[in-house]
């Protein structure tokens, strides 16, 4: 009989994989139409990890088509919804695991992040969602995103499950492309150690025309206190991000839609902002997809100097309260819900160039119930750090003990 000694660390704890993520003889098919009945015959390296960590899956979470778009909406069923009002989106594109960890379904679920896909459901649904650095995780065996942009990662109810998670994902692969060191201590261990006196910067600026809602504010203002209060030192910050961020973004995550190998009978069965993403994406020049990369990595050496004076930046995590179902595609028009989206992310995508870990949190709950979410981004591969801060916050104020009405039906 096996002792407990030589059991692996999450023994027999239930998850879920996000369905844009390869799994060994299950059905994934990215959110998409075009690939429903498609079964890998391998599974991606967090899947290894995750079952060689003790946990069990119970199935695959739902997501955006291909994970573009910051909510929940596809052709294979209803929109995933918060667990705190079930009339609103748990937006994307890890909606689905957010719903299912925010329902009580499974602790902590696989996600993945490629502009706030982990940190902005989390928020919706009152859950703490870490985008680790680039490098922490190990994505294959299937290549990158075209843009360089995505992560892998979790979501889970409470800062110590998420570092638990980190600890099964972090496997250091030979042959990474990309890969940072892991700290002489486990993440879990982070999480139980307090992260001393820090200087902590913070800002509410975005690059776009998006309007921040008074309860974003107000959540701000929430965690602004509690670390002040905790003895950090918090001071106002400029954007760290230069203006051409944006357009560059765009460019990138248009030819991250068109890189998506759609058999040539899959192409009609694409969402129409799929299609219209991707047809953006075919018209760019090979000289302007290396021109916008090169814009996001300048951005991203100027926002890693612009923060590397704090130990964490505080920011929303997104600039309004979940929307309803269905908000973004409402008015039909394709361009109008690529707008939306783009002010909704407003927050989330500077870190998926730069590389840097970021955590949403939440930390206020807004007079209908609904949970408000912000952000915390650390230095380039300090995790550790960010999981020490985010355990005192959540010590401090108390959110891992909130559950949604529908726990108690």
């Amino acid at each position: 009989m096996r002792s407990d000694a030589a059991l692996p660390p999450l023994h027999g704890v239930p998850t879920a994989i996000k369905d844009l993520t390869w799994t060994a003889g299950v059905p994934t098919a990215y959110g998409s139409r075009a690939f429903k009945g498609f079964v890998p015959d391998v599974d991606a390296a967090v899947v290894t990890a995750l079952r060689a960590a003790g946990t069990i899956s119970l199935g695959k979470t739902t997501t955006s088509e291909f994970a573009l778009m910051p909510h929940g909406e596809t052709d294979q069923g209803i929109e995933s919804r918060t667990p705190w009002d079930t009339t609103r989106s748990a937006h994307g594109s890890s909606g689905g695991a957010a719903a299912a960890v925010g329902a009580g379904l499974v602790p902590f679920a696989h996600a993945s992040d490629g502009g706030g896909s982990i940190r902005i459901p989390a928020g919706a649904c009152g859950l703490v969602g870490l985008k680790p650095s680039r490098g922490r995780i190990f994505d294959g065996p299937h290549p990158s995103d075209a843009g360089g942009v995505g992560v892998e990662g979790a979501i889970s109810r409470t800062v110590r499950d998420t570092a638990a998670a980190l600890d099964a994902l972090a496997v250091e692969q030979p042959g990474a492309l990309v890969a940072v060191r892991r700290p002489d201590v486990s993440f879990t261990e982070c999480a139980e150690q307090e992260p001393g006196r820090l200087r902590i910067g913070r800002f509410l600026t975005t690059l776009t025309d998006t309007v921040l809602e008074p309860d974003c504010l107000a959540a701000y203002e929430v965690a602004s206190a509690a670390l002040a209060a905790a003895g950090h030192e918090v001071t106002d910050i400029e954007l760290p991000v230069a203006p051409a961020f944006v357009d560059a973004f765009a460019d990138v995550w248009a030819v991250v839609a068109a890189s998506v190998p759609v058999p040539p009978e899959g192409e009609t069965l694409l969402r129409p902002i799929t299609r219209w993403l991707r047809e953006r994406g075919r018209r760019l020049s090979a000289t302007r997809f290396v021109a916008a990369r090169g814009v996001l990595e300048t951005a991203s050496h100027q926002m890693v100097a612009r923060t590397t004076a704090y130990d964490a930046v505080l920011s929303p995590t997104a600039p309004c309260s979940p929307r309803p179902a269905g908000w973004f595609t409402q008015s039909g028009d394709l361009e109008e819900e690529f707008a939306r989206a783009v002010q909704y992310v407003a927050y989330a995508p500077w870190q998926n160039a730069s590389g840097q870990p970021a955590i949403s949190l939440p930390v206020h709950w807004n007079d209908d119930g609904l949970p408000i979410g912000v952000t915390l981004t650390g230095r380039p591969a300090d995790e550790a750090t960010l999981l020490r801060l985010a355990a005192q916050l959540e010590n401090a104020l108390g959110w891992a003990d909130r559950k949604p009405p529908i726990w108690h039906h």
